[in-house]
């Protein structure tokens, strides 16, 4: 990397102030052999961040305040960064501190704001400390580190949470201190199926049989399902989902969190990762599922619908994306968080992880032991829940068991 005394930290407010080719190089990048990142991630992206800020969706009126870290060589060019957020409170997280925020101010602290190392919204795994393929990686990594405690001190905030980072991202943190908190949420994994009945052939009998007549009942009303991605996707497109996106948000969270040009903007630059599961009845739009393209998983973020219909949901946000992965080869399908009713339907608990720097003494020790214990649960819970696996138990020959 050169002479540290070469290195500038830079705090960048606006994203689009920066080389979107430098940061995608940090973010996602390429095998110099396959000219592609076979782990890439779409929501780390400068497009999709950008979108939220340039949409409204994260800024500082929205309480997601953008306070990009970047480590400058000196002339400019990117090292490494980070995206970061300065916070006024707790939403839109999926890593809830809300005790902790409450305990801080009845004790007479001032919890907010916080700084928050994330993709607002979303909650993904994916590098949070956004590094080129180089040989000082670690460097690199602690200098953003340790330049985000700075940031931290800099806004008086009171504590940063480095959020779905990586499982080496999280055990690097807390080499250097940082508190460590795990949950779980349910993915499902292609194990070289060839299609969706060979998927469903691995299942018990009666799983099998449960996930045939949900499909079955989805469509059952003249429903039609179409998978749009790339060109095929419309403003039109766009305006019937945000319908069923606001609906969703509205019962869920009050209000919204994305604005509607962000759908517009991440559809001008993001068409060929996106993948829009839109559900009609007698050619209307009645329901959609939003997911994102890596370049090993598909991501599913976002479903709403206008019309109530039995398994339409699980239909179009569970068995849609597995088909789609095991036709286009992908490994596996991120449903996003929480919903142990996935584990029934193929879906497997996952551990994810964050990490918290926090400034109070006081604080910091009553988190860290509430983190102690949360940590132990969250595994007997993933172990227990891993007793109920839908798939056939292997007889010692290698060959399933039904049951």
């Amino acid at each position: 990397m050169g002479d540290a005394e070469q290195i500038l930290v830079r705090i960048e407010p606006d994203i689009s102030a920066l080389d979107a080719t430098q940061w995608d190089a940090c973010a996602n990048p390429v095998d110099s052999d396959t000219a592609r990142s076979r782990a890439y991630n779409p929501f780390i992206s400068h497009a999709f961040l950008s979108a939220l800020e340039q949409s409204s969706s994260a800024s500082a009126e929205t309480g997601w305040a953008p306070q990009h870290l970047v480590l400058d060589d000196g002339t400019g060019g990117i090292l490494a960064c980070m995206p970061c957020y300065l916070k006024s409170h707790s939403q839109g997280e999926y890593v809830f501190d809300y005790g902790w925020a409450d305990a801080f101010e009845r004790a007479g602290g001032r919890y907010y704001p916080k700084l928050q190392a994330s993709v607002p919204f979303t909650p993904v795994t994916g590098r949070r400390l956004l590094v080129p393929d180089v040989d000082d990686t670690d460097m690199r990594e602690r200098y953003l580190l340790n330049a985000s405690a700075t940031l931290l001190d800099r806004h008086q905030a009171s504590s940063l949470h480095l959020t779905f980072l990586t499982k080496g991202e999280w055990d690097r943190a807390g080499q250097i201190g940082l508190l460590r908190r795990t949950d779980q949420q349910f993915h499902w994994f292609n194990q070289g199926y060839d299609s969706f009945d060979d998927f469903t052939a691995s299942l018990t009998s009666r799983k099998r049989k449960l996930i045939k007549k949900e499909r079955r009942l989805a469509c059952a009303e003249d429903i039609s399902i179409r998978l749009l991605t790339g060109s095929d996707l419309s403003e039109a497109h766009w305006d019937a989902f945000f319908a069923f996106y606001t609906d969703t948000g509205a019962r869920k969270w009050g209000h919204p969190y994305l604005t509607r040009e962000f759908f517009s903007l991440v559809g001008q630059s993001m068409a060929d990762k996106i993948l829009l599961i839109l559900c009609e009845r007698a050619g209307q739009p009645i329901a959609g599922a939003l997911n994102f393209i890596g370049g090993d998983a598909l991501y599913g973020r976002y479903w709403g619908c206008l019309e109530d219909h039995p398994f339409l949901h699980f239909e179009a946000c569970y068995y849609q994306a597995i088909d789609f992965a095991i036709a286009n080869g992908l490994t596996r399908v991120e449903a996003g968080a929480q919903g142990q009713h996935k584990l029934a339907r193929g879906y497997m608990p996952q551990t994810t992880y964050s990490a918290h720097l926090i400034s109070d003494p006081s604080l910091r020790s009553a988190v860290e032991s509430f983190l102690n214990r949360e940590r132990d649960y969250v595994e007997m819970e993933k172990q227990e829940l891993s007793r109920f696996t839908p798939y056939r138990k292997k007889r010692d020959n290698g060959r399933q068991n039904d049951a």
